[in-house]
Formats: C-alpha cells, structure tokens, sequence
C-alpha cells in the first residue's frame, strides 16, 4: 500500500541529500554482486570479443544506472534487506551494458581518443571491430533481457534504444550550428541520456514489485534526474580537468556541440560571441580562441551559472516525484542522489 509523504523536507531527508555518496555504501554488497555479473557477461569464448569486454569492464564507471535500478528495487520491496533475486541483479547488469555500448558507438562518431582515463576501444582496436563490439553488446544485454521472459521490461528497453538513437541521430543533424534552441538540446538530452536513467530506475521498480504509483513515481523521478545528470556533465566539460573526467575538457564544442551554457550565451545576441563560438567550431579546435577566452565568457555572463540553475530545478522535480513512496533507506538514497549528481565535480 503506498503512504503519502509530506512534500516538505524534513530533517532526514535533509541528511540524506548532504551524505549523497552513502547510497553507494549502503547497497555496496548489492553492486559488487552486479559487477560480478558483469564480468561474467562481458566474458566471451571469441577472443576479440573477450579482450575488448575486459577492457570495457575494467576501465571501470560512475556506476550510477545500474546503482538507480537497485535501489529502486529495494524501495519498492518496501525496503526490506536481505539478498536481491538475481534478476534485479542481472538487469542492473544488462543496464550497464547498454549504456557501454552507447559509449562504444559514441566514442567512433567522435572521434574521441579517450574514455574513462585510458585510450578508447576504437583507437584501440579500429572503428570496424569497435562497431560490431557495440552491436554485440546490444544484442548480448537483449538476449539476457529475453531471459528473463517480462515483456514490460522488454518494452521499455526497446523504446528506450529507439529513443537514444534518434537522439543521436537529431544531434548529428544539428552538429556543428550555432543555432541550436534550448529546446532542441533538451529533446537531445532526454533522449540520450535521460530516458536511460527513466528506464534504469523504472526497470527496478518492475523487477522490485512496484504498484502503479510507484512505478510512475520512479519513472518521473529517473527522466528528471536524468536531465540534471546531463546538464551538469554539460558544465563540467568547461570547468573541469582532464584528469577527472578521463577524457579531453570542453571536447563538447570542438566536435561542433553547443550546451546550454553556449546556447545561452549565443541567446544574449553579442555577434563578438557568436564569432568567437563559431571560429572553435569551423577549426575544430581551441586555435585562434582559446578555451580560456571561452570560459570566461560563460562564466561572466553567467551563463554557465544558469546551466547549473537548470539542472538544480530538475534535481528538485525528481525529489518531488518521490513524494508519495513509502519511506525507508532506500528512497532516502534516492533522494539524496539528484544532490549527489548536481553538486559532483566528475
């Protein structure tokens, strides 16, 4: 039976949002089963296929997706402790799979060099076999899938790997213009990255149990935090360093991307700002202006700080979301990972 909770904060859940990185001490068992998981599925008897999945699996990853999944699980079991069935585990898995093949497919579109701290499949291995790895990996995470014989599950995976792909596709078709629209970066980003986090933290309520309410209320809260995910990944590929992020900083607008940050300062009408933008886009590089210069021109109008801004009120539409779900640990972590995602730095 679902139990409404006031919509006001109080103080346990304010300590909740300021201890955000507990979530992962409090479901630590639960994840080390998941990478153990993991392991095993990205294990192959093709040797190319095997070598690439121990390079995918160790170079390691936030984890937040498949974290989302588990402990949507658990809120929806009512937070009842003990061990998960190993189906909650396994599509935590196959939830991380999928995301790895996104970064695979990403990674030849552009070009990038590295991932996660280390050289990226593609330079490692070519963009023929990188392609096909991230096929196999989207054909392995549905072959587990079908497994486990629950077609809602499978419907909202399915729909979610259209939907990512016609966000890529809407992104390539807008690549390179400095006249993206606020609400095209939106769509951009609900589709590429916000319907995972839906589907990751939707999935877990299905597999964990949910009734109707909790099952909408999870849904609502996983494509909002989604959309803060992303937006706050958008500022840091200005601030912060390469070192943590394990990958070039401000590679977004060297491949032609503009983020909100840029998208609103392009808004303010300055052609000064719109030359500077233009020229990192046609050279593809931080040449004739520097990443500097560019820098400080979102940080002065404060449009890097709007972007920040925006993804706090998505933040605080997921906590909302989570208003009427029974109260326990579980949806304490849950609540406290939108702060978790907007104030991190990596």
């Amino acid at each position: 039976m679902q139990t409404t909770v006031s919509s006001s904060t109080s103080p346990v859940e304010e300590r909740a949002r300021r201890s955000a990185p507990q979530f992962f001490s409090l479901i630590r068992d639960d994840l080390a089963r998941v990478e153990a998981d993991l392991g095993s599925l990205l294990a192959s008897d093709l040797g190319i296929v095997d070598a690439i999945g121990r390079h995918l699996h160790e170079a390691g990853g936030k984890r937040i997706r498949p974290a989302l999944l588990v402990l949507a699980a658990r809120t929806c079991g009512g937070g009842a402790s003990g061990e998960l069935p190993l189906s909650v585990i396994r599509m935590a898995a196959v939830m991380e799979m999928l995301h790895t093949a996104t970064l695979v497919h990403d990674d030849i579109i552009d070009d990038a060099k590295m991932r996660r701290g280390r050289p990226s499949v593609n330079v490692t291995w070519g963009n023929e076999i990188s392609v096909l790895m991230g096929d196999w990996l989207y054909m392995k995470a549905f072959e587990i899938t079908l497994e486990q014989r629950n077609f809602d599950v499978l419907d909202l995976l399915t729909e979610m790997t259209r939907q990512m792909t016609e966000g890529e596709l809407i992104q390539l078709d807008v690549l390179g213009s400095v006249d993206i629209t606020e609400a095209q970066h939106l769509e951009i980003v609900r589709r590429k990255t916000a319907f995972m986090f839906r589907a990751c933290t939707e999935i877990g309520s299905i597999v964990g149990g949910a009734n109707a309410g909790q099952r909408a209320a999870l849904r609502e809260y996983g494509l909002n935090a989604g959309i803060a995910f992303q937006l706050i990944d958008d500022v840091l590929d200005f601030v912060s360093t390469e070192d943590k992020l394990g990958k070039p900083v401000a590679n977004d607008l060297r491949e032609g991307k503009l983020t909100l940050p840029l998208i609103h300062l392009i808004e303010l009408g300055d052609p000064e700002h719109r030359r500077l933008v233009e020229m990192v886009v046609t050279e593809s590089a931080f040449e004739s202006v520097t990443r500097e210069e560019i820098l400080a021109l979102v940080t002065r109008h404060g449009t890097l700080e709007r972007a920040r801004s925006q993804a706090r009120d998505y933040a605080t539409r997921a906590t909302e979301a989570l208003s009427g779900v029974e109260d326990s640990e579980f949806r304490q972590a849950l609540l406290s990972i939108p702060n978790f995602i907007v104030e991190r730095d990596v």
